[in-house]
């Protein structure tokens, strides 16, 4: 990758734009990131939106597959990986189900990505639904991909029929939204 692909922007890294993109979706607040990383909210946002740009503009999609790098190893970044992530409540016990059960995690798979085509935040629906933050979803969705096999049928079939139901429940959301 070029030099002036990863040149820093404001005294941003991209590493530490993916760790702290990371730590935010996470649930962590931007004031207590930015403090371990000491950078000026104003100019943090600056340099978020140049490396925004930045990957948009590299059609070799090189530096989106390194930012995904750094997102899913925040933990080893030096400032930002001892910062915790924040644990809801409810999560926990839905983390460990994901964790351990291939089905509930094809069905929240399947329900963020139906959301998404229906105009919603799907990981934001996980995070209200289940306490699971975007991070914590994917490192386990990173866990199960290793172990898929694309010819299971039944596990096609099982991802059809909730592809159904969430497609059912999110347009009655959306219709019931537009009912006053």
């Amino acid at each position: 990758m070029g030099k002036s692909l990863l040149e820093l922007i404001h005294g941003v890294s991209l590493y530490d734009y993916a760790a702290i993109s990371s730590k935010l979706a996470a649930g962590n607040s931007q004031i207590e990131i930015l403090n371990a990383m000491g950078f000026e909210a104003e100019i943090y946002e600056k340099a978020a939106s140049l490396w925004q740009a930045r990957m948009q503009e590299d059609k070799t999609n090189a530096l989106s597959m390194e930012f995904g790098q750094y997102f899913s190893n925040v933990n080893e970044h030096p400032k930002l990986g001892k910062l915790q992530n924040i644990v809801f409540e409810k999560g926990i016990a839905n983390l460990e189900k994901l964790k351990t059960d291939r089905y509930f995690f094809e069905e929240l798979a399947v329900a963020k990505t139906v959301a998404y085509e229906y105009g919603l935040d799907g990981a934001q629906w996980i995070l209200e639904n289940y306490g699971i933050t975007l991070v914590d979803f994917q490192l386990v969705e990173s866990q199960w991909k290793q172990t898929f096999d694309k010819n299971d049928l039944r596990s096609a079939k099982f991802q059809q029929e909730k592809q159904a139901e969430f497609a059912k429940k999110f347009a009655a959301e959306i219709n019931d939204s537009f009912h006053f």
